[in-house]
């Protein structure tokens, strides 16, 4: 039996601090993949000289985990991430160093010190800003009632497995239209709670024109408001860092 090999040298500094990142994607940077976004990040994190923790073994890697991307092309200010570094930093100073060391369009709005819990657990629903537009908001929201009144509204995505068709509308706890601007865009505020398959916005627009028979002129401008804990009338949603807030403290 051939024999296990072992890394040699000795094993990486541990690491004694969780950070909880939120960040933005915004304008051009919103069709960046999380692919693109974690070559940024990676190399962001050097230029800002955050002391990272890194994995052990023959290939380490940064102590790094994503929670819940935006899909491609949709903007979002509420993406999370977490990382770990082997000495205490102040999350302000992070915060304020990787933000000028990522690109314009990508950045850091919010870092905190992780308290007890999974970020993961928290992210349990996302509001979404849709603007429609060149459509009349009357039509929009006949379409939308008439969607929000279905039991099922079902809609088909290909994955790597192969075509999928699921329900949206028991994703959707809330749908409404919020504004109209003058030149003449219907703009939706959308509160979908987090389902395996994930329930996207054009998965709804999709099910919406299946059931309906309307379609957006153009294609819709996206962008994720927030994504975290429901709050308890259904229709909204709270900041996942708050508990690790209040949790750590002031200043860590």
């Amino acid at each position: 039996m051939a024999r296990q090999r072992t890394p040699e040298g000795p094993p990486p500094p541990p690491a004694v601090q969780k950070l909880r990142i939120r960040y933005a994607k915004r304008g051009r940077l919103r069709f960046s993949s999380t692919r693109d976004f974690s070559r940024a990040l990676d190399r962001a994190l050097r230029r800002a000289g955050v002391p990272m923790a890194f994995s052990a073994g023959f290939h380490p890697h940064p102590l790094i985990s994503y929670a819940n991307a935006a899909p491609t092309g949709t903007a979002s200010e509420a993406e999370y991430f977490q990382i770990r570094v082997t000495e205490r930093v102040d999350p302000a100073a992070v915060r304020e160093a990787l933000d000028e060391a990522l690109p314009d369009g990508l950045d850091v709005v919010d870092v905190v010190e992780a308290g007890p819990g999974a970020l993961a657990d928290r992210l349990e629903a996302s509001e979404w800003r849709i603007v429609v537009r060149g459509a009349d908001a009357d039509e929009v929201r006949a379409a939308l009632a008439a969607y929000l009144a279905c039991e099922r509204a079902e809609t088909t995505r290909t994955f790597k497995s192969g075509p999928r068709t699921f329900d949206t509308r028991e994703a959707v706890l809330d749908a409404r239209v919020c504004d109209v601007d003058e030149v003449g865009c219907a703009i939706l505020r959308v509160v979908v709670r987090h389902t395996t398959p994930s329930v996207r916005p054009d998965d709804i627009l999709t099910a919406l024109h299946a059931v309906t028979g309307f379609a957006a002129p153009v294609p819709p401008l996206v962008t994720r408001l927030a994504q975290g804990p429901l709050v308890e009338a259904g229709d909204g949603v709270a900041d996942p860092l708050a508990a690790d807030r209040e949790a750590v403290g002031p200043g860590g």
